[in-house]
């Protein structure tokens, strides 16, 4: 990806053919291996699974490649090729069947989809905008004046490897009068997300939460580390906000862990992830006589942005989708039609499957040449709280 980079480093694309013609586009999202490994790890698994089968038998498709070498656990890296290859037999068959992806998954139940981005830096800014309460202040009223409705952002600062951490009292001073400078620009017609990463311990994140309380988040997301949906109801029942969660988890499984343990109220299914476009259904199936809503995760390309779209549109518990901006820049020259955005809305895409194709002379214009992953975090134990100024995120 070129500058700025929002979305991540790089986004990782697969194309599926059939004997007749009929082409469809998945994506692989946060495989933690560098992507020409990744690359061949997709090859490989097409080859021992896909290459020579009906696309229209995805279930299957879904039980031979997570039972794959006797895995049969929810493994991030495989189920995440098997999530891209599951999305693009989708699009294959809307396609063969000249049905938008909506319709395949039970029909639209609304006309369009409520979103909220990330407040980022200015052109040519830098990241104080994570840590300076009045730029972060000025970038959220831009954002509201361009008509999104829920913001998110991680006062937090940089998260690292040695997390979870208890925040300092100077950090949980700091990370107030940010969120108190957000709620004061954009007034209580905006919702706030509160897109912690896994940073604080649970007795942390309950000191902080109850700071918070005051300016009314939406959600408070992933106040301590994923692995441990146990910890994270322990927060869950200590704070009024919503805890939010899901986009490191793999598989109705992990989901049901949350959802056994009242951990959260709001899940967050990375579709490039979590098992595919009909394991995210699943999980949100599960989720819904429980009264959960769905926030579909996005720090993706436009193909999984396309697939959370449809989601979003036929799942009746979705609360709003997570947008890169408005999805313009080079998001929008990826694929042809881009998504379309409107006044905080993400409209339908129109055509059959996904109802968007990859443009070919942008994807090889930009092929990745760098060393890092699509995330990482940092290993310095200062990174992660430095106290009074918060850091550089």
């Amino acid at each position: 990806m070129p500058p700025p980079h929002f979305g991540g480093a790089y986004w990782t694309f697969v194309r599926l053919t059939t004997d007749a013609g009929v082409t469809g586009v998945g994506e692989v999202y946060g495989v933690p291996f560098h992507p020409r490994v990744v690359e061949r790890m997709i090859e490989d698994v097409a080859a021992r699974n896909l290459v020579g089968e009906d696309p229209f038998r995805l279930e299957r498709l879904f039980r031979v490649v997570y039972s794959s070498g006797y895995t049969q656990r929810p493994d991030t890296s495989l189920v995440a090729i098997v999530s891209g290859l599951e999305t693009a037999c989708l699009d294959i068959v809307g396609k063969e069947t000249g049905q938008p992806l909506y319709n395949l998954l039970g029909g639209k139940v609304r006309e369009a989809l409520r979103c909220y981005t990330y407040i980022y830096p200015a052109p040519g800014a830098d990241a104080r905008v994570y840590s300076d309460p009045a730029i972060g202040a000025a970038r959220a009223a831009t954002y509201r004046e361009r008509g999104f409705s829920a913001l998110k952002f991680d006062p937090f600062g940089p998260y690292s490897a040695l997390d979870p951490r208890h925040p300092s009292e100077a950090t949980l001073g700091l990370v107030e009068r940010y969120v108190a400078s957000i709620r004061e620009a954009v007034g209580g017609g905006t919702d706030l997300l509160i897109g912690t990463h896994g940073q604080m311990t649970p007795a942390g994140a309950i000191r902080l939460a109850r700071r918070l309380e005051p300016f009314s988040p939406l959600w408070f997301e992933e106040p301590v580390p994923p692995e441990m949906p146990e910890e994270m109801a322990v927060v869950a029942r200590a704070t009024s906000i919503p805890i939010a969660t899901g986009e490191r988890l793999a598989t109705k499984y992990e989901f049901a862990r949350v959802l056994d343990t009242r951990a959260a109220a709001v899940l967050q299914m990375a579709v490039g992830r979590v098992g595919g476009v009909r394991e995210a259904k699943k999980i949100a199936a599960m989720a819904e006589p429980r009264y959960v809503d769905i926030a579909p995760h996005l720090y993706a390309g436009p193909v999984e942005a396309a697939a959370n779209v449809h989601i979003g549109l036929s799942t009746p518990n979705f609360l709003v989708q997570e947008s890169i901006e408005d999805m313009t820049g080079f998001a929008a020259q990826l694929v042809s039609p881009p998504l379309r955005y409107e006044n905080g809305m993400l409209l339908a895409p129109e055509g059959p499957g996904l109802g968007l194709e990859l443009v070919d002379e942008v994807v090889r214009a930009h092929p990745y040449a760098g060393s890092q992953l699509h995330l990482e975090m940092g290993e310095g134990e200062d990174a992660a709280w430095r106290g009074g100024d918060g850091g550089t995120p």
